[in-house]
């Protein structure tokens, strides 16, 4: 079995083709040509990409930094953006207006995949991992954007049916407080229960 693949222009890549770390101007190259607008922002001197999907802001947060042994390719120590990653971290954060129902993130975790909904506090925090580690194409990585553009719009129309949640969430209640004041009274059992005279 041939253990090259084909990339989209009809090259042939092989193991010594893939990307088995990435770079933060790499990334955000990759960012680019799918037709994100990509700056890079410096906080406690961590460097993160910042761009937007569908209207709202996320945040690409670097991970494990590649050992020379585990990046084949040479990184010039002379530029701080020559660092390579392992991996690193899609990241969505939203303030809700209003109450918040836990339901919005356990219906979320429990039925999507990909991505991980979390709450704190006021905060929603949407993010999705992604491992270059032992090598993936350019190709994959272009599409791992396409999903995170998925998400954050299957993300928005989550939000969006909080309302319905909520009703839900509240019907089960009082259904089972109409079927308690409906529901006949107990037999009384003699036999177990305490007489007060």
């Amino acid at each position: 079995m041939n253990e090259q693949a084909t990339n989209a222009g009809g090259n042939a890549l092989g193991h010594e083709g893939w990307i088995e770390a990435i770079g933060i101007e790499e990334l955000a190259d990759l960012f680019r040509a799918s037709g994100y607008r990509v700056t890079a922002a410096e906080q406690n001197g961590i460097v993160q990409l910042m761009s937007a999907s569908q209207g709202i802001g996320f945040a690409v947060r670097f991970g494990n930094v590649a050992s020379a042994m585990l990046d084949p390719q040479p990184a010039d120590s002379a530029q701080p953006n020559a660092v390579r990653y392992l991996d690193y971290t899609l990241s969505c954060i939203m303030q809700v207006q209003g109450e918040l129902q836990l339901e919005l993130v356990a219906s979320w975790n429990r039925t999507k995949r990909f991505a991980r909904l979390a709450s704190h506090g006021a905060f929603l925090a949407l993010e999705m991992d992604v491992v270059v580690a032992g090598g993936v194409s350019a190709r994959h990585l272009r599409s791992t954007i396409e999903l995170w553009d998925r998400l954050i719009q299957e993300f928005l129309l989550h939000l969006r049916n909080r309302p319905a949640m909520a009703a839900q969430a509240a019907s089960p209640d009082a259904a089972a407080d109409q079927q308690e004041s409906s529901a006949p009274p107990p037999q009384n059992d003699t036999s177990s229960a305490a007489t007060l005279q």
